[in-house]
């Protein structure tokens, strides 16, 4: 006789200093079911999951797969007995190939130990194949788009042929057909009896593919409810404690004179963005939308100094910047949040009061050179109190926290440097929608400071309802820039696929 349930987490505690994390949350999932995991940044979901995977030791209750209770002494021996995980932050080893990153740690061997690198590309293929991904296996992971790395660690938790696969934020740089591609791996899965655990702040996800959802908040357990059972409101009121409110809040201030002007600004790679021309306003929220491969970080990382440019010019109020690094443009009142927060936002070991301070410490030094530390960390611990960053002391590291408040510090770092110009490379990405509706915010705040922000976003709601103007790209191209009353789904996809 078979188990009802695939999984059950019975009663689970987990208590880090300062904080209870997990509160006695039980968790069940039926075999050949996806059950969505809901909550906001801080609920407890990932560290729950992080217990379930064997990364964390639970301090209380009890874990059974298929009715047997289990005690995973790390991931490794997880995913022996059948747990696999799809992470949120992406964990590839960019100078290895795709195949070698599937297999790593488990390596097809031939005699003497010796790796056998034929086999392994060749069953890399044949799974690739099997899921419809058109990757080379022999490709160098790191040279892949943010996107297709995030497809690979989909293929790598699927060739495990685990009975339970956790998928947390699986989606976060997926495009839409990606989202449509996974959705069909995920309905064979189920087909299979594979048990799907499935994090996803986008409730549209929710309701496509989720057959049961259960939702946490403050590190316990709400209930589980059949997904027929809820609304898109709803299951934001149990999410958050209190009604839904408006998705965006209003965003009115004054627009006044150009704070940055960019002219025929080229790459010298002749297949990234050529030839863009654009002018930003102090009070202006700029959307930049556009499909993946449009270019549009790469954009972002050439105003910012991180690119180099082959022609062009960038202005910033006013005054022509030649040679532009990330130096010349923080000192000129620039700041950028990149989009990949683990690869290129956080810094993992450090704490969280260096990870806010770390921009602005020529601000903090004495006339002999030394670091004010005392007035360093006050400031630090006002510009996360503002944004409400849930962490038990300024002294956590960063990696402790949950990828919505990591997010919040990154943002808190660069407004300590008092910036004019804030450039958003994906702002909300894995944030929960009460976090998400804090940071629309802090952006509404900032242009009514007369601060300009350009907000990249691959998320049509947001890109429409925070900007002034949207600037929209293709193939590296600016296909036009839309005023606000122009701005719609329709219009911006036109444009997003003009040279498609």
């Amino acid at each position: 006789m078979s188990a009802t349930y695939a999984l059950e987490m019975e009663s689970i505690t987990k208590v880090f200093p300062g904080v209870r994390a997990l509160d006695d949350v039980t968790l069940r999932v039926k075999p050949g079911t996806v059950h969505a995991l809901m909550g906001e940044n801080g609920a407890g979901k990932s560290t729950l999951m992080k217990c379930l995977f064997g990364i964390y030791k639970e301090d209380g209750g009890t874990i059974k797969l298929n009715g047997e209770v289990c005690h995973f002494k790390d991931s490794h021996d997880a995913l022996k007995r059948g747990v696999s995980m799809i992470h949120q932050e992406l964990s590839n080893v960019p100078e290895r190939s795709v195949a070698q990153n599937l297999y790593l740690g488990r390596e097809p061997l031939k005699s003497f130990g010796i790796i056998d690198h034929k086999k392994m590309n060749e069953d890399t293929a044949d799974l690739l194949k099997r899921l419809e991904i058109d990757i080379k296996p022999e490709r160098r992971i790191g040279s892949l788009s943010i996107s297709m790395q995030q497809t690979c660690e989909i293929a790598k938790a699927v060739s495990y042929n685990s009975k339970v696969v956790v998928m947390d934020e699986p989606t976060s740089s997926l495009t839409d057909n990606e989202v449509a591609h996974l959705f069909k791996i995920i309905r064979q899965l189920r087909e299979q009896n594979v048990a799907i655990v499935y994090i996803s702040h986008k409730m549209e996800e929710i309701f496509a593919i989720a057959d049961e959802v259960s939702v946490m908040r403050d590190g316990k357990m709400i209930g589980t409810y059949q997904t027929e059972e809820l609304t898109n409101d709803k299951l934001i009121s149990l999410m958050v404690g209190r009604d839904a409110n408006l998705r965006f809040p209003t965003v009115s201030s004054t627009i006044g004179d150009v704070l940055l002007k960019v002219e025929n600004l080229c790459s010298p790679n002749p297949r990234s963005f050529q030839d863009v021309s654009f002018e930003l306003r102090r009070g202006e929220i700029l959307g930049i939308g556009g499909l993946v491969g449009a270019q549009r970080t790469e954009l972002m990382e050439a105003i910012f100094g991180v690119r180099a440019t082959s022609s062009g010019k960038i202005s910033l109020k006013g005054e022509e910047i030649s040679s532009m690094s990330p130096r010349k443009a923080i000192e000129h009142g620039m700041g950028m949040i990149t989009e990949d927060r683990r690869g290129s936002g956080i810094f993992p070991l450090m704490n969280i009061s260096s990870n806010t301070s770390i921009a602005s410490l020529r601000e903090y030094l004495s006339k002999l050179g030394l670091l004010k530390h005392k007035e360093l960390k006050q400031a630090s611990v006002r510009y996360n109190e503002a944004l409400r960053t849930k962490t038990p002391t300024m002294e956590t590291l960063i990696q402790n926290l949950s990828g919505g408040n990591q997010q919040k510090v990154i943002i808190s770092r660069w407004l300590m440097t008092l910036p004019d110009i804030l450039i958003m490379d994906e702002p909300t990405r894995g944030i929960d929608v009460g976090a998400k509706f804090e940071i629309y915010q802090i952006m509404s705040q900032l242009a009514q400071q007369g601060k300009a922000i350009i907000m990249v976003s691959s998320e049509m709601p947001e890109l429409i309802g925070m900007s002034h103007r949207v600037m929209v790209l293709c193939s590296g191209r600016c296909t036009g820039i839309l005023d606000k009353s122009e701005c719609s789904q329709e219009n911006i996809m036109r444009l997003a696929t003009k040279f498609m």
